[in-house]
């Protein structure tokens, strides 16, 4: 490869990867159920945001008589929506 044309290389090689890069940081986001935006270069390392997991929760579940007042609800609305057709 010729001098000359190496660092052009060089470059649309490292352009190309900060492209994936963007795209699979995207990716990473929506699977965590994050927006998908690049954090700032400030809040980007463990160290300046403080631990990763610190005020995640875990799953939250809803109870039987939750469900089933929800559903009831939902069965109402319907029902409402019928009687206006």
């Amino acid at each position: 490869m010729a001098r000359g044309r190496s660092g052009l290389d060089t470059e649309q090689i490292v352009s190309a990867l900060k492209e994936e890069r963007d795209r699979i940081d995207e990716a990473i986001a929506a699977l965590q159920g994050g927006t998908g935006r690049r954090r700032s270069s400030t809040a980007a390392s463990p160290a300046a945001s403080g631990s990763r997991r610190r005020g995640r929760r875990g799953p939250r579940y809803m109870s039987a008589e939750a469900r089933r007042r929800i559903s009831e609800a939902q069965k109402r609305r319907w029902a409402a929506q019928r009687k206006k057709k």
